[in-house]
């Protein structure tokens, strides 16, 4: 049985350390929103769908499977239905607030990171008036705030996602995925935002892997996959210490040994291509961002290949 959503009304109250670095979201955000990504946002996701419009007689060259039955026989003269595109897009951006998401090596954590990436995707859809809505997700359901315009809204997305609590356990993207495909009534443009280093067990990884596929058969789903490069190459630091996500446990990495540098590249390869098999099964789009370099360049990148593929350019 499905856990419910929880549907919150009040606003987070941040410590002024984290408002500070909302701050710099909000102001980074704005500098990229007018420049890079606003055009190809629109040309890449244009309506999801068509929505009546009007009968009108029929004209030569209209498409015969347009035409009006009823009318035509209560008339006596051919009549066409006309549709027009959707011209407004429906938001949902799904958050993974869970503990791996709160490591970072480098200037920004994978959740910092995350919130950059959220607000600047909900501040262009406000400029395009779009609705965008929001879903924490950890261990149980977190936070969901319903589709809405406006920059206020925008902005609380982004206190949200910074403000969330962090859940110890692993991350339930089952749910979240679940959960979306019983909330979105209409056809949506969705984004998961995730390290998706919680749901490696092989139980969990078909679970999700199944639902993301269902979920991306009504919607266009786009997962963001977030990475620091400490996961993926092991620094010559020498012998710390450092605590087992899954288990707590405290082990001792001596970054010394050339063997122990290969195996976690290994490690870190084998994890990206299980993920890569289960993204392209389920027919996604991915973007893939690491908080090393820059943030917004991989998602201009994508609206870019989109477009593309869209008008039959080279390299589609």
């Amino acid at each position: 049985m499905a856990r419910p959503i929880v549907e919150e009304k009040r606003t987070a109250t941040l410590a002024p350390e984290l408002a500070a670095r909302v701050r710099q979201i909000h102001i980074r955000t704005h500098r990229l929103v007018n420049t890079a990504l606003s055009g190809g946002y629109r040309s890449t996701f244009r309506g999801q769908g068509v929505e009546f419009e009007e009968v009108r007689r029929y004209q030569p060259g209209d498409d015969v499977r347009s035409i009006d039955w009823n009318v035509t026989a209560r008339t006596g003269e051919p009549f066409i239905k006309t549709y027009r595109e959707e011209r407004e897009l429906s938001l949902a951006l799904l958050v993974d607030t869970g503990l791996s998401m709160d490591f970072g090596s480098r200037r920004w954590t994978k959740r910092e990171a995350a919130a950059q990436l959220a607000s600047l995707i909900a501040y262009v859809a406000v400029e395009h008036q779009d609705q965008v809505g929001l879903t924490l997700f950890g261990d149980e359901p977190g936070l969901h705030l319903k589709s809405r315009k406006g920059g206020k809204h925008a902005m609380r997305i982004v206190r949200e996602i910074m403000a969330a609590p962090v859940t110890a356990g692993r991350s339930d993207l089952a749910l979240a995925l679940e959960q979306a495909e019983r909330t979105l009534h209409r056809r949506s443009l969705v984004f998961v935002f995730s390290d998706f280093l919680a749901n490696e067990d092989p139980v969990q990884r078909e679970e999700w892997s199944e639902r993301l596929g269902r979920l991306a058969r009504r919607h266009d789903v786009i997962c963001i996959t977030l990475t620091d490069p400490f996961e993926e190459e092991l620094p010559r630091a020498g012998v710390f210490s450092m605590y087992e996500m899954g288990t707590g446990r405290l082990v001792e990495v001596d970054s010394r040994s050339s063997a122990v540098r290969a195996s976690w590249r290994e490690a870190a390869a084998a994890r990206r291509e299980r993920l890569d098999d289960v993204l392209t099964r389920a027919r996604v789009g991915r973007i893939e961002v690491s908080v090393a370099s820059g943030l917004a360049d991989p998602i201009v990148q994508f609206f870019h290949r989109r477009e593309v593929r869209k008008t039959g350019g080279a390299g589609a």
